[in-house]
């Protein structure tokens, strides 16, 4: 089974975009306005926005720019998505009155889809784009040697400002007889261009879990094996056991509770509850989180604060070393692109123009895009309690939306929290198709103080799903009609009847 990058014309296109083999260098200047150390979503963002507005900027890449989002991340995975629900569709047309015979998988064309799509959108993070902004861009190993100097292969780079953007990569499972390079991750998955009989995923997050369903989809028997006791262990249960229920609909197998795991070639060897499974598989995806990059960094040398969960950094994201901030995985727990882009900006603006912006005021969903999706943002039910906010929930079932219905769309989920006694919504969450985009009405309205009744005065068309947050705030003002209110407006009718 393939493990390595096809070397393909689709292959050649994105090293051509992304890091062209002969490339050379340039002459460092004498001091930069901004250093940016990683050429990922963030680093892209911050070198890009700092230049348009006139900023001499230095960025350093190790690999290739465009980094994990572009390369193993959200670009490659959609398009691997959007195959594996068209299967899905063609294979549930009957729901919508529709007979289709037989469907099959050609799972190279699917792969050889992948790449054709990442080569092409890589043109966006293409090197001849950022030096026509006017970046220096360079090409090697950036390495701390003072609080205000990089060295790049020898090359000494000056800066007024810097901003490590290095990202983060897939998490070792520290799995006895399972050594690194003898199972799939989620960026060596993306090389595959032979679909495996038998998968197994470690891992029930966002990737393991949209990589599932795609694999079984495809024809994989699919297992999955996770220490949690339920998929998604960070959103709402009640969201999640929706998605879980669609995910054993595909076929899917789940071990939860896994206490003790230890392989042997291509056999994975569990204790779950006092009792002992072996399972075999073809391959082992492991999808158990993400690790920062930091190491051989020199970060010691530019004084700046660190640990295995990344890059220490204030609400202005800015380092122990004042000169120095960072963006993105590398800091956050927030390890999402979008994420990146947002905290780019914000180091950017608090780095060159002594902003005072903060992070904990930036309002960030997230979304696993499996079918259905499930959006979040800002807190649970449980988070909230934790922090001791008190919340009133309100709910609705997607079988009450019109739309949702005319689409057969299935089982789905709206709700939002807000603080008790007020309309300030504090979470929501949608499992939804097309969730990632219905959030957004919320998301906006947290971000700019609107509440959940204002919320439910925007004109929506009919019908469509957003009509699920009308709804709630529908539900959220019949819970103010209380008995004294009731009251108040039977007498105000009664005048008016009195007075015609």
């Amino acid at each position: 089974m393939v493990r390595h990058e096809p070397d393909d014309a689709f292959a050649a296109e994105l090293a051509n975009h992304t890091r062209p083999r002969q490339w050379t260098n340039p002459q460092p200047r004498d001091r930069y306005d901004l250093v940016v150390v990683g050429g990922g979503p963030a680093g892209l963002v911050a070198a890009v926005g700092a230049a348009t507005v006139g900023a001499s900027v230095a960025l350093v890449e190790k690999y290739r720019l465009g980094g994990d989002c572009l390369h193993f991340g959200c670009v490659p995975s959609k398009a691997l998505l959007a195959s594996s629900r068209g299967v899905a569709t063609m294979r549930e047309a009957v729901r919508r009155g529709i007979l289709v015979t037989d469907v099959a998988v050609d799972f190279s064309e699917v792969m050889a889809r992948v790449r054709r799509l990442r080569a092409q959108l890589s043109r966006a993070d293409s090197t001849q784009r950022l030096v026509e902004t006017g970046i220096d861009l360079f090409f090697g190993f950036g390495r701390f040697i003072s609080s205000d100097t990089l060295d790049v292969d020898g090359q000494k780079l000056r800066f007024r400002r810097a901003i490590i953007a290095t990202g983060s990569r897939p998490t070792d499972p520290a799995i006895p007889g399972l050594a690194p390079g003898s199972y799939l991750t989620s960026e060596s998955v993306f090389h595959l261009t032979e679909l495996p009989r038998r998968l197994i995923v470690l891992g029930s997050g966002p990737m393991g879990c949209e990589l599932a369903q795609a694999f079984a989809r495809f024809g994989s028997r699919v297992q999955v094996v996770t220490r949690s006791e339920r998929i998604l262990p960070q959103d709402e249960p009640e969201a999640a056991t929706i998605v879980q229920r669609s995910l054993i609909r595909d076929a899917i197998q789940f071990y939860f509770g896994a206490e003790h795991m230890a392989a042997d070639n291509n056999r994975l060897i569990i204790q779950q509850q006092g009792r002992t499974h072996t399972l075999v598989a073809d391959a082992i995806l492991v999808a158990v989180g993400r690790t920062p990059n930091v190491e051989n960094m020199g970060l010691e040398a530019a004084g700046i604060a660190y640990s295995a969960n990344g890059i220490q950094v204030d609400d202005f994201l800015r380092t122990t070393n004042r000169r120095v901030f960072a963006a993105g995985d590398v800091c956050s727990s927030f390890r999402y692109t979008h994420a990146a882009d947002a905290m780019a900006r914000l180091a950017v603006r608090n780095a060159l123009f002594f902003g005072r912006q903060r992070l904990s005021r930036l309002v960030i969903p997230h979304c696993s895009y499996t079918d259905p999706e499930l959006a979040s943002v800002g807190l649970t039910a449980e988070s909230a309690e934790s922090k001791g906010i008190s919340v009133t929930t309100y709910r609705l079932d997607l079988s009450e939306n019109d739309r949702a219905v005319l689409n057969s769309d299935g089982p789905g989920l709206a709700l939002v929290h807000v603080q008790s006694g007020t309309d300030r919504m504090i979470g929501a969450t949608l499992v939804s198709p097309g969730a990632g985009e219905g959030i957004t009405e919320v998301v906006l309205s947290m971000q700019e103080g609107i509440g959940l009744g204002r919320l439910g005065a925007i004109v929506r068309p009919y019908p469509t799903q957003n009509e699920v947050w009308r709804k709630l705030a529908d539900q959220y003002q019949r819970q103010r009609l209380t008995p004294w209110v009731r009251r108040l407006i039977h007498g105000l009718l009664a005048l008016r009847r009195w007075f015609g």
